[in-house]
């Protein structure tokens, strides 16, 4: 891996604890966050891999004990808890984005990037979370999609849009992902 991609990769980690210090609206066992929009950033700007890692590496730190949770949280309770779920499906979404991303670099829009961002960033997260949330607080299928789904939908909607507005800019201004390799045996 290069300097400049390790840099990506901590630029990224570092924009989703920004976006962390933004206060965290409690709506019931899991608060709605800006740091979804992080993620979904990192995988639509940075591509699959180094989305991934810059995810991973924001885990991690709030693993170590950094409080870089909206909530203030720190260390490895979250891991454990209601919203562990959503947490360990942050890098699968970056990831899925990323990937989702590469294959259309090059009819790459913000319509085609939002459909990309709700794919990735809010069925992928919601398939791990919201299972998750069920079995961790012994909730009812319906009372773990009303708690842990339902009330993010709007706000996640948005943020996709709004992930994807940016990637196009920066796709067309500064490209971060480099265009995708065609197979020598497939011209």
């Amino acid at each position: 891996m290069k300097t400049r991609d390790l840099a990506y990769v901590a630029l990224f980690a570092a924009v989703i604890a920004v976006l962390g210090t933004i206060p965290a609206i409690p709506v019931g066992p899991v608060p709605i966050t800006a740091q979804t929009l992080g993620v979904m950033l990192a995988g639509a700007v940075l591509g699959a891999r180094r989305g991934f890692l810059a995810v991973l590496l924001f885990l991690v730190l709030v693993a170590l004990g950094l409080p870089l949770l909206a909530s203030g949280a720190g260390g490895l309770a979250p891991f454990v808890g209601t919203t562990a779920g959503y947490l360990y499906s942050w890098p699968v979404a970056a990831f899925v984005i990323g990937w989702l991303t590469e294959r259309a670099w090059d009819r790459y829009n913000v319509l085609r990037g939002t459909l990309i961002n709700v794919v990735g960033g809010i069925v992928v997260i919601y398939a791990v979370g919201v299972p998750v949330l069920k079995a961790v607080a012994g909730l009812s299928w319906t009372a773990a999609v009303t708690g842990g789904a339902l009330p993010f939908i709007p706000g996640d909607l948005f943020k996709a849009f709004v992930a994807a507005a940016i990637a196009d800019v920066v796709r067309r201004s500064y490209p971060v992902i480099e265009r995708p390799r065609r197979a020598a045996g497939a011209r």
